[in-house]
């Protein structure tokens, strides 16, 4: 189990961040980005499961310049307020949370490389960070909402990428995931019969083989990348 800090990005902003620890000496460090669900009981969850694997593990509110506190579940109602909340996000002035999750990479490098994995519009705000942040060693977005629109896509990430995508995920349509694969080839692309959300256990779109190879292949792509 980890606990809430208190991060502080480059201009000030004072937000929280799960902090869970590894048993022993960790091997590297995952920063760990929300869905548009805050960081609830699932992200905890997520961050905790890298934490047993050895990494250092955080998870920062990225809806904190927005609105404090966040934390939904799943429902039609949520995802309507989630969606709202993640254009306020994303209408704030660059680098807006950019700079949360640079604060949340910093704080995690004091237990060596840094990964980060993100998770629906988290999975854009990774592909985002592998291009922008400086200090990271790998990137793992998960069905990044937006991530292969052509402005998104003609990013460049400076770090290793590994990116999972649904064949039925209505949010990104399967076109779009094979022009960006054509773009990057740079970049790790699997995609699995599933839908969006599939990682997720608490959704109704979860797919437990697909989350299971998704994260066996994640943590192998952290142990050659991050340690």
């Amino acid at each position: 189990m980890g606990q809430f800090i208190d991060l502080t990005a480059k201009d000030g902003f004072v937000f929280p961040a799960y902090v869970a620890e590894p048993a022993g000496k960790p091997k590297g460090a995952v920063v760990v980005v929300q869905e548009i669900f805050g960081v609830n009981s699932h992200i905890r969850s997520v961050a905790d499961g890298y934490a047993a694997d050895g990494y250092l593990a955080v998870a920062p509110a990225t809806f904190q310049r927005v609105k404090p506190g966040v934390e939904m579940g799943y429902t039609e109602e949520d995802m309507k307020a989630g969606f709202a909340l993640k254009m306020a996000v994303e209408g704030l002035p660059a680098p807006g949370v950019m700079q949360d999750l640079q604060a949340a990479v910093d704080y995690a490098a004091k237990a060596g490389k840094v990964g980060i994995v993100g998770y629906c519009w988290g999975g854009l705000l990774t592909w985002r960070a592998a291009a922008e942040l400086s200090g990271l060693s790998a990137a793992v977005p998960y069905y990044g909402g937006g991530m292969t629109t052509p402005e998104e896509a003609a990013r460049k990430p400076k770090v290793p990428v590994l990116a999972h995508f649904g064949n039925k995920d209505h949010w990104i349509p399967l076109e779009s995931v094979q022009a960006f694969e054509k773009a990057h080839p740079e970049v790790v692309v699997h995609v699995y019969a599933a839908d969006h959300g599939f990682n997720c256990d608490q959704r109704g779109s979860y797919s437990a083989e697909p989350a299971q190879v998704a994260r066996e292949r994640t943590l192998a792509f952290f142990q050659k990348h991050v340690g």
